[in-house]
């Protein structure tokens, strides 16, 4: 099969994967955006996908897309070191210099940071949310309530930092791999060509700075969700309702003075386990 045997083939699927990546990429970046808002809305959000068995199939197909995208990466990377050698810029670089992104040149080390930082947000979300849910594991945050999970793991500044890394890893990563994967499929000529790196960059770089923004919104505590009386009811009164029941009639005294001027659900937790000691 010429999908699979052919280079131009493997580069065919490499652009139908990382098209369906970046799709993804963009309801998430959406989903995201609603949790700088509204902590209710985003918990429904979370709620309606859950363990649910679509969500369960959906990411499965999205995990098999990205393990086809990461393998023909390396497959690819493989026959053009073995095809070419060390020298397979330097034609480029002697004759036409400046025409080799520098994105071009260092795709596989990108995607390397890439899915470091997958492996990274699975840990901290989908490990603690979806992963949970199905196997009944219990943590001072439910399950479905990934607003809390956004507020706690971004009061992490080791986590913000790497986040942030990663973001531009990502934003590196796309803004080659968007106009690569157009000219691949054919979608461009001398014409199009620059006109879809142009609206690559643009795409990609408003999408990163959707995920960049939420990062240092809860990291700085000014989301205007922080503020909002459904942030103590979906994150902090969770978490102070699990240390009650250790606790007793102590913590939710301190739950509840908490919850008074609660602006963020790390806050309630610290407050409840202050409580408890």
């Amino acid at each position: 099969m010429w999908l699979i045997n052919s280079s131009i083939g493997r580069k065919v699927v490499m652009s139908v994967t990382g098209i369906a990546l970046i799709l993804f990429l963009t309801f998430h970046g959406a989903m995201n955006a609603v949790a700088l808002f509204s902590g209710e809305a985003y918990n429904m959000i979370c709620g309606l996908l859950g363990s649910n068995w679509y969500a369960i199939l959906g990411t499965l197909a999205l995990a098999a897309l990205a393990v086809i995208h990461i393998v023909y990466a390396f497959i690819l990377t493989a026959q053009n070191r073995t095809a070419r050698g060390d020298n397979r810029y330097e034609v480029a670089t002697t004759v036409n210099p400046g025409h080799v992104e520098w994105q071009s040149k260092n795709m596989l080390v990108l995607g390397l940071i890439v899915l470091l930082g997958i492996l990274l947000h699975l840990f901290n979300f989908w490990y603690n949310m979806m992963w949970a849910e199905i196997v009944g594991a219990e943590h001072c945050i439910a399950p479905t309530d990934g607003f809390g999970w956004i507020v706690v793991t971004f009061s992490c500044p080791l986590y913000v930092a790497l986040y942030i890394v990663w973001l531009a890893a990502i934003w590196f990563h796309l803004t080659h791999g968007f106009w690569s994967a157009m000219q691949t499929l054919g979608w461009s000529g001398k014409i199009w060509l620059n006109r879809w790196k142009c609206i690559g960059t643009i795409y990609v770089t408003l999408l990163m700075l959707v995920f960049l923004v939420v990062v240092l919104a809860f990291a700085f505590g000014c989301a205007p969700s922080l503020c909002s009386a459904d942030a103590c009811g979906a994150a902090a009164m969770d978490c102070c309702g699990a240390a009650a029941n250790t606790c007793g009639a102590a913590a939710m005294d301190c739950c509840g003075a908490a919850a008074d001027t609660c602006c963020a659900a790390a806050e309630g937790c610290k407050e409840a386990a202050a409580c408890c000691q």
